[in-house]
């Protein structure tokens, strides 16, 4: 089978799967090295065509994918989207995935979940506050129906935009000092680590000494498996800073 993935989540989601061999195109943010097709909302579909695809792993993760599912249908290219925003979303589109492609995909959705079972087992009788910040100018950050805010839970840890149900949304800094954050977690989407500059954080009015770090964008930014590697280093961060917790949750 020839699949091409138009985002980076749907072509790990394709490795985890063991379908790396079967991509022949892919989105320019991928990390694959495979035929790109330019950045997910501007996709060259005569390039994509030119590929003969039997299966398009398509999204609608960022506004204006829309177009890509309509080119797509124009040219009667066969394809699946998906669009994910929980833990349990990613899931059903690893077996979405798997099953378009020709696999087991029952099995591999069971995978997913039970690599998740240790940390969703877990109590915490303290969690810290965090603020999550996805985009600086303006301020982007994910609200209580992405899976950030479940992450966040699994790893002792409480969004504090966890109220807001959205999967993202537009905030200011007035409003993220009133929500009185503990950590201060930088994934800027689309930005690798080394161009993130945290004196941008510290030079905003009225910021103290709150703990700023800088997070592996692909790491938890994608609705993919690789989050159990951000999940695994959240963790690890939260479980050190724990010790100088100054705001216990009850």
């Amino acid at each position: 089978m020839r699949i091409v993935s138009l985002c980076p989540s749907n072509t790990e989601v394709c490795q985890y799967l063991g379908l790396e061999k079967q991509i022949v195109g892919v989105d320019d943010f991928s990390d694959l090295e495979r035929t790109r097709l330019g950045p997910d909302l501007a996709i060259d579909m005569k390039k994509l065509a030119a590929l003969q695809p039997d299966m398009v792993l398509a999204s609608l993760s960022v506004p204006g994918m829309e177009k890509n599912i309509e080119a797509l249908d124009q040219l009667g290219i066969p394809y699946i989207v998906t669009n994910p925003h929980s833990l349990d979303d990613i899931g059903h589109s690893i077996e979405q995935i798997a099953e378009a492609c020709g696999t087991d995909g029952r099995e591999a959705r069971s995978k997913w979940m039970r690599a998740l079972q240790p940390y969703r087992s877990r109590e915490w009788t303290d969690r810290m506050r965090l603020y999550w910040e996805w985009w600086p100018k303006p301020l982007f950050t994910p609200g209580g129906t992405n899976w950030l805010t479940e992450i966040s839970t699994l790893c002792g840890g409480i969004n504090v935009f966890e109220d807001r149900f959205v999967p993202s949304l537009q905030t200011d800094w007035e409003t993220v000092l009133e929500k009185k954050p503990d950590v201060i977690l930088l994934a800027w989407v689309g930005v690798m680590t080394s161009k993130v500059n945290v004196d941008v954080i510290k030079k905003r009015p009225g910021y103290g000494e709150t703990p700023v770090f800088i997070l592996e964008e692909k790491d938890f930014c994608r609705p993919s498996p690789n989050l159990l590697k951000g999940i695994e280093a959240l963790d690890k961060l939260l479980q050190t800073k724990k010790t100088t917790l100054k705001r216990p949750l009850p």
